[in-house]
């Protein structure tokens, strides 16, 4: 049971290399934060809500992001200063889905009833998405992380994401209905730059349609879905929870029988159990951004796919374009 405590020096240097990138990607969210005279000012759980909170609104708002970038949403614990995001916030916008489960608590603490869930200030962005793995009515918290309801990832298929700007038009609208028509537009050529990327993303990983792969964390069901991808299993056994020596080994067992051809991880987790599975079935170990600026290369919304389309595509042999 030694093998997978075995220390790599690799290992260390890329934890310096990844402190430096996430410095980067935390320079980069002051995109997200204009001075307070800017705009209508929009506060959003995550930086990929701000992106296409961004698209939709324009030089009409100005947006404030509670969640880091590379932060983990679902373990993420409020600081003292987001009470202070929320009781000046003219729109709130968050994932849902229990997510952003912590959210609840900052709301009822600002006492805003606009910004309370049925407030005209109030966008939960999951209303209208297509939901896979839906388990439940009710929020449980399982080592830091929140499940219930239903699988919170849903912003990873693009497709997605139109009914995200959506939400956030029709919320700019009830609170700045003078330019409704402007925040209208705004939308729809989002989507139409969506629409156009799409087809690039979809071309670019049709050749690996099918291909098995093993996730350390549950983020990639709606991303898999977009892209005929199919992700047997994950590393952690539950979510927030280390692999035993078990869990790798049965993981290695399933995998050399299924043919797995990577192994996906997230920014945020640690790397050893997905780099030492990685390494026995002889495939990569593919690192993707979960959300925008939690790898330096996702800047923005689309820059967020292009990074996980042509890292996955590399990894699973697919010729450049």
């Amino acid at each position: 049971m030694m093998f997978f405590r075995k220390p790599v020096p690799t290992f260390r240097h890329h934890a310096v290399v990844r402190l430096i990138h996430l410095a980067i990607a935390l320079a980069a969210t002051l995109a997200f934060a204009a001075p307070a005279d800017a705009g209508l000012r929009i506060v959003v759980a995550t930086t990929d809500l701000a992106a296409i909170a961004t698209a939709v609104g324009g030089d009409l708002v100005t947006i404030d992001t509670i969640v880091p970038p590379a932060v983990d949403p679902e373990a993420f614990e409020p600081r003292p200063g987001d009470l202070e995001k929320i009781r000046g916030a003219q729109l709130l916008v968050r994932v849902g889905l229990g997510y952003d489960y912590w959210l609840d608590k900052l709301v009822r603490q600002a006492a805003d009833k606009r910004l309370m869930r049925g407030g005209e200030a109030y966008v939960d962005a999951s209303v209208g998405i297509p939901l896979l793995e839906v388990s439940g009515q009710s929020v449980i918290n399982e080592g830091g992380h929140a499940h219930g309801v239903a699988n919170p990832h849903y912003w990873l298929d693009p497709e997605n994401a139109k009914i995200v700007s959506l939400s956030v038009a029709e919320g700019l609208a009830r609170v700045l209905p003078a330019e409704s028509t402007r925040i209208s537009a705004n939308q729809q050529r989002f989507v139409a730059d969506l629409d156009r990327a799409l087809v690039r993303w979809t071309a670019q990983l049709a050749p690996v349609a099918g291909a098995k792969l093993i996730a350390y964390h549950n983020s990639w069901p709606y991303f898999a879905r977009r892209f005929r991808l199919n992700v047997l299993d994950f590393i952690e056994p539950k979510p927030g929870v280390a692999p035993s020596p078990a869990q790798l080994a049965r993981l290695i067992a399933a995998g050399r029988k299924s043919g797995v051809r990577a192994v996906v991880h997230e920014p945020y987790e640690p790397e050893d159990g997905s780099r030492f599975v990685a390494q026995k079935l002889g495939v990569p170990f593919v690192l993707l951004a979960t959300s925008v600026g939690s790898e330096p290369e996702a800047k923005d919304y689309f820059a967020l796919f292009d990074h996980n389309v042509a890292t996955l595509a590399k990894a699973l042999g697919v010729p450049s374009q």
